[in-house]
């Protein structure tokens, strides 16, 4: 067990810190990729077909968490991988960027799919009635907006954390290492004249 305790623990904690925006992201973006209403159909005189929308079944709903976990989980194990390597830190944030960056190539095209999957609306009710709340489309924009939003915070406090770590790593090093004092009877005295006898 102790060969899987890492040396260190700062990339695993950021990447910890990181992954919370992230699942967030994910699981807005799994949602868009995944949820799909229940529909149950039926026909009507004259060849008519009624549908009714419902919300997400159960086992739909468990596959949305369980890949909304995927990228925070990546990001986490990248984490404890980093905590055996040099410059770790720096390693977990720039995970961490990429995780995030990841969840945008098909944001779009899930927003679209979403959308047509939910014909009535995410509140599954027409827009033409007053009970409907939200008009199709608008959570799905909503939505897509909210990991853009997540996403870009991640890679600010990732660039921040990065930033801030150089700087300490950079005070430590000029702590470790300060000027060489200059040497002279003038220095050690502040120049000031010295009497060596009286008149």
């Amino acid at each position: 067990m102790r060969r899987l305790a890492p040396p260190t623990k700062a990339p695993l904690a950021i990447a910890g810190f990181l992954a919370l925006p992230i699942f967030f992201a994910s699981l807005m973006a799994s949602s868009l990729a995944l949820e799909k209403p229940r529909v149950v159909e039926w026909s009507r005189p004259h060849g008519h077909i009624a549908r009714i929308f419902h919300n997400a079944s159960g086992s739909n709903e468990a596959r949305i968490w369980l890949f909304a976990l995927v990228p925070p989980l990546v990001l986490v194990l990248a984490g404890w991988i980093a905590s055996f390597m040099p410059y770790g830190f720096y390693i977990s944030c720039g995970a961490a960027i990429v995780v995030g960056l990841a969840l945008f190539p098909r944001l779009h095209r899930w927003q679209v799919h979403h959308t047509m999957r939910f014909p009535y609306g995410e509140d599954l009710l027409p827009d033409n009635t007053t009970s409907s709340s939200l008009a199709r489309g608008e959570w799905e924009k909503d939505a897509a907006d909210t990991v853009r939003s997540l996403v870009h915070y991640t890679i600010g406090l990732a660039i921040a954390a990065t930033l801030i770590s150089l700087f300490l790593a950079y005070r430590r090093r000029r702590a470790h290492h300060p000027p060489p004092a200059l040497d002279g009877p003038d220095l050690q005295t502040g120049g000031a004249p010295t009497a060596t006898g009286g008149v």
